[in-house]
């Protein structure tokens, strides 16, 4: 019978699996397993950093929702992955990430590049293992494959050594499982009497809300949310990674009112979403003593890493939500809480004006708000937004709305700066049809500052808009160690690696730039806007750690 090689195991099975696109550098062992991947008919995206794959990979996991594919090379190839998969660890995105290693037969003799990546990979994946049998790598990709996908979402990292790679086989000896997309994603519901319990709470209390994540996004649950909040009336707020899940200019979301929902809700419906150092662990005094806290997520361990959880709903978000649905039919409408939004209301009303007024500052040096206004004034409805950096982000967060599931992409709860650009790359890769806007502050653009250069070659047409503010964070007494940076002209790098690039010193001047770049991606072409903003500017946020200053 015809013989077959592991590389071409490897490429089949991708294409088994349903991948489209992958992201990588070359390098040995994996360059023929590249060429036979490409040859399936999946597209290839080589980057100037291994971080910067995986980054891609997790962005291209979010808007798609399914796995991201990344591959490096053996050694420092692979190591160099590590970032983007612990960011997409602690983000719980489906990420899979390939690896080349030096051959098998060689371990343990200081083999070219040999170092024990596998060991590497563990803490920073969800699943990884090693193939050691040619025959076996289709049964690999295939678990890879599910174990991203079930349950709690995360990455996963097979380790390929070289002589498995190349070793031929008689094609009869291998096994070709069903591929994931072939088998319909499992629902567990929650409990019914906890399903109950949730809706007898919920019809006591006065003063409800909702707090959403991710979850929603991976389980495909934004209708099913929606449905719930427009059955029961109940004010919602969503975590950074998981905003857009319903649009926030829903008339139920209340923006400028957040504090004083938090403080003064009397129960709390947590879905898709850890309640970690974005939401103070649901302590006091960021939420009242008195609330009551339930919680959906497919994870049993994770229900219970609050200890404010009262009801543990485990189960996938989306069915879990038409379950208190129906089960809130008949105790809970639109009416039950008006008192209660009409308060919100009534914050968001008297809010709103003067926090629009800030963001309309003529200043010089130029306000960071200014320009979150600017954009967000410009981008279409449905852009898909990446934002990365630490002011901007905070800014942009405050005063930049979603409307769309998955189109906010930001560096989550890990916190991992230089994201933005990958990020947007492999959000346009996976959805050229959308407008992709990068918003990065000029420390974090830096740190993979080079990938312009993937998007120029792969013709990935995005608009990238840089807060120069000439150094890490704003510091208005200048004494943090190696704050400043310098005003780098960003637009002339981006130039000079064929895109449109433009600087931009004045606030009237924001818009106008922001025209002439929309009208180089509309023409195929990546833009660059850097735009010097004023480095005394702080934005106001919570402090997540106790040495922040």
């Amino acid at each position: 019978m015809a013989m077959v090689t592991g590389n071409t195991l490897l490429a089949q099975s991708l294409k088994r699996q349903g991948v489209d696109t992958f992201f990588f550098i070359m390098g040995g062992p994996i360059n023929d397993a590249l060429l036979a991947t490409m040859a399936q008919g999946i597209r290839g995206i080589d980057v100037r950093h291994e971080q910067a794959a995986a980054m891609m990979a997790q962005a291209y996991a979010r808007v798609r929702v399914k796995p991201g594919v990344c591959f490096g090379a053996s050694g420092p190839g692979t190591i160099n992955l590590t970032t983007g998969l612990a960011n997409a660890l602690i983000d719980c995105a489906p990420v899979v990430a390939f690896g080349g290693a030096s051959p098998s037969h060689s371990f343990g003799t200081g083999a070219f590049q040999e170092i024990d990546q596998l060991a590497l990979m563990k803490p920073v994946t969800k699943y990884a293992d090693r193939v050691l049998d040619t025959a076996r790598i289709p049964e690999a990709v295939a678990t890879a494959f599910r174990q991203a996908i079930s349950g709690k979402p995360g990455p996963v990292y097979i380790d390929l050594p070289g002589d498995v790679l190349y070793r031929q086989i008689d094609e009869d000896q291998v096994y070709w499982p069903p591929a994931v997309g072939a088998i319909p994603p499992s629902r567990p519901l929650a409990d019914p009497e906890l399903v109950g319990q949730t809706i007898e709470r919920l019809a006591q209390a006065q003063r409800p809300i909702i707090l959403s994540g991710s979850g929603v996004i991976w389980s495909q649950a934004e209708h099913a949310l929606e449905d719930f909040v427009g059955r029961t009336g109940i004010p919602f707020y969503t975590t950074p990674q998981g905003r857009g899940v319903i649009a926030e200019d829903h008339p139920w979301c209340f923006a400028q009112g957040r504090s004083t929902a938090f403080k003064e809700a009397d129960f709390v419906l947590v879905v898709g979403t850890r309640l970690n150092f974005v939401f103070s662990h649901g302590k006091p005094p960021r939420f009242s003593s008195q609330a009551r806290f339930a919680r959906i997520d497919i994870d049993p361990g994770e229900v219970q890493t609050c200890q404010r959880t009262e009801l543990p709903l485990v189960g996938d978000a989306r069915a879990v939500l038409e379950q208190l649905t129906v089960a809130a039919h008949q105790t809970i409408g639109p009416d039950t809480y008006r008192p209660w939004r009409d308060r919100l209301q009534t914050i968001e009303l008297a809010k709103a004006p003067a926090a629009e007024a800030k963001l309309a500052t003529d200043a010089h040096p130029i306000h960071p708000l200014r320009l979150c206004k600017e954009v967000r004034d410009f981008i279409d409805r449905d852009a898909i937004l990446c934002v990365d950096g630490q002011e901007i982000l905070n800014f942009a967060r405050q005063t930049i709305p979603s409307f769309h599931a998955g189109h906010r992409l930001n560096s989550g709860p890990f916190g991992t700066m230089g994201v933005g650009l990958p990020f947007g790359v492999g959000a346009k890769a996976a959805r050229p049809d959308k407008q992709v806007v990068v918003i990065h502050g000029d420390g974090s653009f830096g740190l993979n500052a080079m990938e312009l250069d993937t998007a120029v070659r792969h013709q990935l047409a995005i608009l990238v808009i840089i807060s120069l503010n000439g150094g890490w964070t704003a510091d208005p007494d200048r004494i943090k160690p190696g704050r400043d940076l310098g005003y780098t002209r960003f637009d002339r790098m981006a130039q000079a690696l064929g895109c449109y690039g433009e600087q931009v010193e004045r606030a009237e001047d924001i818009r106008p730039a922001l025209e002439r770049a929309a009208e180089a991606v509309a023409q195929g072409q990546v833009a660059l806007v850097n735009v010097v903003t004023d480095w005394r500017a702080r934005a106001s946020t919570a402090s997540f750690t106790s040495f922040s200053t």
